[in-house]
């Protein structure tokens, strides 16, 4: 394993371990999957979820991935046979994400910063109806607008 990927593992597991210390933790944002309400370079805080309840439909989560966190959407829970599973998706990802259980959500997101890079701050509220498809051609759009620059 490289220093990156080991100091990589090391930061997500701090962050992991503060979240289920109870602890908020401020992260910088990377990738486009929410734009435009996180842009990359956004800073984000996460809430554990214990505590304030499990996330509502329209809130935005971090889900624990292997290889960190993922910043999404909850979209829809589904109860089947007693047993809560959670379906989240970027704001401007054309297919939501896999199902996870409720012990792979580590938080929600409670609050934004802007920053040198971005300076508008995220738009995190409530939002049960992002325009997926309008939000994927502006990312689109934009990353066409990077490469041939």
């Amino acid at each position: 394993m490289n220093n990156f990927h080991s100091n990589h593992k090391i930061i997500k597991d701090v962050g992991l371990t503060l979240l289920s210390e109870g602890k908020t933790i401020r992260i910088k944002a990377h990738g486009y999957s929410m734009y435009p309400c996180i842009k990359p370079g956004s800073l984000i805080l996460i809430e554990p979820v214990h505590g304030k309840g499990m996330p509502v439909p329209g809130e935005i989560i971090a889900i624990k991935r292997e290889n960190g966190l993922i910043v999404h959407r909850l979209t829809k829970i589904i109860i089947r046979n007693g047993i809560k599973t959670f379906i989240a998706r970027g704001d401007s990802n054309a297919y939501p994400d896999d199902p996870v259980s409720s012990d792979k959500i580590a938080g929600r997101i409670v609050g934004a910063e802007a920053t040198g890079e971005n300076s508008i701050p995220a738009d995190i509220r409530i939002n049960t109806k992002p325009n997926y498809i309008y939000n994927r051609l502006r990312v689109i759009g934009l990353l066409l607008l990077k490469k041939f620059r």
